[in-house]
């Protein structure tokens, strides 16, 4: 049955139970611990002996005493010879002076960009995947191996991609990376030691990626202004970059591909300035209009390092990415990810392969792009009914959109009022360069992410902030 407790400051009680299963000095920490965390026991508070707390809670006093040395070698207590056992200082957390903070809110539909269906992710497939990944690979894979990564995975990646993306994909050309952050600063720092000073990138794009690897590259990162047809060549050329972050198939965040003459005039400044294209491509899965458009680095497999990953096809937990390099880079991209980290993880890598061989893989994208094609007609038909005023761009691709408000409008607070009524909003200005990031009167531009939103919560959450986004 539960002793109880209560200690000298009169809100203190700890209860142990020995019905519970759970050990008794697990208990006693757990609650001490609890108890100074919460501030029911202050800073400087003194503890009963250990003899005496024993006595109150009928336990041994060697339980007590292992209790009371386990906290002071974590620093919730300290003991001095001759003085009582006290919590130590910055161990404990002041009482909360009115009512608790209030805890998060849980939000009925989370417009959050760039996360897939995390519930759609085919584990039964992925254990098979690595159980035979496992069962199949001999005793040598678990050396430190190729830092390019596993030639099995490299051979199947090589394959996959020449079918499906027609890529001029070579497997001894390919390096195995840990998702797109890796991946694009091994490309920087590759291209730094090759003279390369400044990379351009999208505006609106991925400021804070490319400037943060940029940075410790140590190169300078310039917006380049993306329209309907998507980078701007002539913009690009003024800058004179060298190198250049796109994403061509479905561009992040307008969702526009880029067009058949922008891509024949970005390949012309590449070779015109001796420069290279970062190809990230993004979204190349999920095309609902027609079969996607080939991969950049299949017209011009000297001059683009194209980078892929798993993060959207499958889950970004997986952590795995894949670059395509030029030969003239490729050995040294190679040295950088073996000082990197001298390997992605080996099993991970050959059970995506044998996902991929299987056939299992594209049947998972099958399945999505029905998942995300009903969950964009419930976006667009929810937007018809409670916002008719608001275009929708972006669709073709992905599982994003664009909604373009009408009439003026201050970001931050729409976002914030759409937040009071459970549903997350989130403006395009975190996509623009910094120079332009700060929200502007005029009309708003959401970007609308359905991958992890159900169907239901699609239509809900646009119910709920309707009369937000027609602006009344």
């Amino acid at each position: 049955m539960p002793l109880e407790w209560s200690g000298l400051s009169p809100e203190l009680l700890l209860v142990v139970d020995r019905d519970s299963g759970e050990p008794l000095r697990s208990q006693l920490e757990l609650g001490l611990r609890d108890a100074i965390r919460t501030g029911r026991l202050g800073v400087g508070e003194r503890l009963p002996s250990s003899r005496e707390l024993a006595r109150m809670l009928g336990v041994s006093r060697g339980l007590v005493q292992e209790c009371y040395a386990q906290l002071q070698a974590e620093g919730y207590l300290v003991t001095r010879v001759g003085s009582a056992t006290r919590v130590a200082t910055g161990a404990g957390t002041p009482p909360a002076p009115s009512s608790p903070p209030p805890a998060p809110a849980r939000l009925m539909a989370d417009f959050t960009w760039g996360v897939p269906d995390l519930a759609g992710f085919p584990l039964a497939d992925w254990l098979w995947a690595t159980r035979e990944a496992a069962r199949a690979m001999p005793a040598s894979a678990l050396g430190y191996g190729d830092p390019r990564g596993s030639a099995e995975l490299r051979e199947v990646l090589a394959g996959y991609l020449r079918r499906v993306r027609a890529a001029a994909a070579d497997p001894e050309r390919i390096v195995v990376c840990s998702g797109y952050a890796q991946g694009l600063g091994l490309a920087l720092r590759a291209l730094a030691g090759t003279g390369v000073r400044t990379v351009a990138y999208e505006d609106p794009g991925s400021p804070a990626a490319v400037s943060a690897a940029a940075s410790s590259a140590g190169m300078a990162a310039v917006p380049v202004p993306v329209d309907e047809l998507g980078i701007d060549v002539r913009a690009l050329d003024a800058t004179g970059a060298r190198a250049v972050v796109v994403t061509p198939a479905h561009q992040w965040p307008t969702g526009v591909a880029l067009a058949p003459e922008r891509r024949v005039a970005l390949i012309e400044w590449a070779r015109r300035r001796d420069a290279v294209i970062i190809e990230d491509d993004y979204d190349a899965e999920f095309r609902y209009d027609r079969v996607p458009v080939g991969a950049l680095q299949g017209l011009a497999a000297d001059r683009v390092i194209s980078l892929g990953t798993v993060s959207k096809s499958l889950a970004p937990a997986l952590r795995i990415g894949w670059m395509l390099c030029p030969a003239a880079l490729a050995g040294t991209i190679v040295e950088h990810k073996l000082r990197s980290d001298r390997g992605s993880p080996t099993l991970d890598q050959l059970a995506l392969a044998g996902l991929i061989e299987s056939g299992r893989f594209d049947r998972h994208l099958r399945r999505m792009r029905a998942t995300y094609a009903a969950r964009r007609t419930a976006l667009v038909a929810a937007l018809a009914e409670h916002a008719p005023e608001v275009g929708v761009t972006g669709l073709a691709a992905g599982f994003h959109a664009v909604a373009h408000l009408r009439g003026p409008a201050d970001e931050r607070t729409l976002v914030a009022a759409a937040r009071a009524r459970s549903v997350g909003l989130y403006g395009m200005s975190a996509c623009r360069a910094p120079r332009t990031s700060a929200p502007v009167p005029g009309p708003v531009r959401l970007v609308l992410g359905f991958g992890n939103v159900g169907e239901r919560a699609i239509t809900a959450g646009v119910a709920a902030v309707g009369d937000l986004l027609r602006g009344r």
